[in-house]
């Protein structure tokens, strides 16, 4: 099931449907529900009040408005869904609004230009990071389900804490949208002076500007869930801008040129996928068969770098002890059982052949 059928929804609804699944679609606006229905996006639609009839579902992930999403979970949860995810950009006021252990906060890092049903795509996800954040209440078969589906969008799963989460959302998502928003405003204004100025506007001014043409209806949302640490980030980057500014007024060549070139090197070292080809390995980790071991195995993972590029738990029927297997590069299985071993696990590990 897919509460919320836009952009993310019904791309969500597009990627589970080819991948096998039967995906009821809800969203408050009739009129999205009948255009997912023709987009193929979901397979029947149905109303938040059909829910008694619905709700039994294996999955439901909602894609609305974060201000709603707490309190629509609660109403799938309460109506019989089995696991729920959503797809919020704000984790910490909605882990903290939902006492559940069948719900996985989630983030997929994706989007479009286009705004609604008509920039969907089943390949939206693919290659993209889709993060998830649980909690220390949250099922480990819960959060395995929802990591394994999320999976098979194509998109790379990292987990880390929710308030860490929107920590860093801030940093590379929310702040620079409102940047965006703030030059593109800066560059309208002095347009209106000097029209040929847009008409200048080459493909940098182009390209940091994109993400302002996002729908911005959200925004007032996302702002308002992540305000604490929105406003630390702004700060921070006033500051930089402060100090850019008096070695640009100051004609300080040496300080703007280690501050282009220090960008720069950060700039060209931003992660990236793997290779196919990368030697990999598995990893077994015994460990008690308890709530909470395999969010904590992959949010350490997340911490030190190291890409879990699959994980299943295999459940001891002698005692109350488990194996979680996870597949991850040969080259950063030291670091990982270094980690590992430092909270008390004993993994093992096999290259793959």
């Amino acid at each position: 099931m897919v509460v919320g059928v836009g952009l993310i929804g019904g791309s969500v609804g597009l990627t589970l449907r080819r991948a096998g699944w039967h995906v009821v679609g809800i969203d408050l606006e009739s009129d999205r529900v009948e255009a997912a229905l023709a987009a193929g996006a979901i397979d029947e639609g149905a109303d938040l009040e059909d829910l008694a009839e619905h709700g039994e579902c294996d999955l439901a992930v909602v894609a609305t408005p974060v201000n709603a999403v707490a309190s629509v979970v609660s109403q799938l949860l309460d109506a019989g869904a089995a696991v729920v995810t959503d797809v919020g950009s704000v984790k910490a006021p909605i882990a903290a609004g939902v006492d559940d252990p069948r719900f996985v906060p989630g983030h997929p890092m994706a989007g479009s230009e286009q705004d609604g049903l008509a920039g969907a795509s089943a390949d939206l996800f693919s290659g993209t990071t889709w993060v998830l954040t649980p909690t220390e209440i949250t099922d480990d078969s819960a959060f395995a389900e929802v990591r394994e589906v999320v999976a098979t969008t194509g998109a790379h799963v990292i987990t880390m804490p929710p308030d860490r989460h929107d920590m860093l959302v801030a940093v590379v998502s929310h702040v620079p949208h409102l940047a965006a928003a703030t030059l593109m405003r800066l560059a309208d204004g002095r347009a209106e002076e000097h029209r040929a100025l847009l008409r200048l506007a080459a493909g940098g001014f182009r390209d940091m500007t994109r993400i302002a043409a996002g729908h911005p209806a959200i925004w007032p949302d996302i702002c308002s869930q992540n305000s604490v640490a929105i406003v630390d980030v702004l700060d921070e980057l006033v500051a930089e801008l402060t100090g850019l500014r008096a070695v640009v007024a100051e004609g300080d060549r040496t300080r703007l040129l280690t501050h282009l070139e220090e960008a720069r090197h950060a700039r060209r070292n931003l992660p990236t996928t793997v290779p196919a080809d990368e030697a990999m390995s598995e990893m077994r980790i015994p460990v008690l068969d308890r709530q909470g071991e395999i969010a904590a195995i992959a949010t350490l993972a997340a911490e030190l770098d190291v890409n879990i590029y699959d994980m299943e738990i295999a459940h001891s029927t002698e005692g109350p002890r488990g194996v979680i297997v996870v597949l991850i590069e040969t080259a950063m299985t030291e670091r990982l059982r270094g980690g590992l071993m430092a909270l008390g696990y004993r993994p093992s590990s096999r290259a793959i052949e």
